[in-house]
């Protein structure tokens, strides 16, 4: 089983501005050793790791950790996809480690819910990037709301050779209703027919509130089984910021596995072991 979606961090190390200590939950250091004993616990097996911070330092630390760790199959980095020196950063960034092995960047990560355009990711600057990113054989991991949905569609009409993954099912407002955001959904519906775009189970119990039952967690979940389809779709536990959760029910990582596990009740064991693995080793070509 791979979970797909975690992140380590260092306070004030590697680049690291964010969490801030409003967050106390989170604001600590986060090490891999403790990743990985809780997610083997589990029965996990191996992870992608992804950046948090929107700077190089954390993304070569990362590729460090991934160097010298059976456990990380994969890392989703970060780089300025509009600097025009983003082909050759992304070319270093795929040489061998200083031990030899090989790189274990297999995406990268523009941070666009953080970027005060919503149709940052379709500037004409970051296309030589973009091309990189093909070339090197990147997925391109999208942290996005839902009025992002509509750019990353031309997105990837544009780039069908692109492996365009959604984030934590694109962050959809579970908080504001005890029932399925129909914009969401209609907008999702428009990215999933492209078949470049894959989706993350992950980060949802963060969107919901202290109050929502976990069948509502389960049929956000059913619906994007239904949008997607199991091959395109896969489970990541969003470690440490699960922790955010306002119900403490889902607020761990066992808790969030039995939601998943719920709403995926109905679903045959190839779509599970899809979901819970195949999809990720695809996506990000790991073995």
């Amino acid at each position: 089983m791979i979970d797909a979606h975690h992140h380590v961090w260092q306070l004030g190390a590697n680049g690291c501005q964010w969490p801030t200590p409003d967050l106390r939950a989170i604001y600590r250091d986060v090490e891999l050793p403790e990743f990985v004993a809780i997610a083997r616990a589990a029965g996990v097996t191996g992870s992608v790791l992804v950046q948090s911070q929107p700077c190089d330092a954390d993304t070569d630390y990362l590729l460090a950790l991934a160097a010298e760790s059976d456990f990380v199959k994969a890392v989703v980095g970060w780089v300025d996809l509009a600097s025009p020196h983003a082909p050759a950063r992304i070319a270093r960034l795929m040489a061998p480690s200083p031990n030899g092995r090989a790189s274990a960047l297999r995406g990268l990560r523009p941070m666009l819910q953080s970027l005060p355009e919503d149709d940052w990711i379709l500037r004409p600057e970051l296309e030589p990037a973009l091309a990189a990113m093909k070339h090197h054989g990147l997925a391109l991991d999208a942290l996005v709301y839902p009025r992002h949905l509509p750019y990353l569609v031309e997105l990837a009409r544009c780039h069908p050779t692109l492996p365009v993954v959604i984030d934590h099912g694109a962050k959809p407002p579970i908080a504001v209703s005890n029932q399925l955001a129909a914009d969401w959904c209609d907008a999702l519906a428009a990215l999933a027919v492209l078949p470049n775009l894959y989706c993350k189970i992950s980060g949802l119990p963060v969107e919901a509130g202290a109050n929502q039952t976990p069948e509502l967690l389960a049929d956000y979940i059913t619906q994007l089984v239904v949008l997607f389809g199991a091959e395109r779709l896969m489970w990541g536990s969003d470690w440490p910021v699960l922790t955010l959760a306002a119900n403490p029910r889902w607020a761990t990582y066992s808790g969030w596995l039995d939601v998943v596990r719920m709403a995926l009740s109905g679903v045959d064991p190839a779509a599970i072991e899809a979901i819970f693995g195949g999809t990720s080793a695809g996506v990000y070509g790991f073995t």
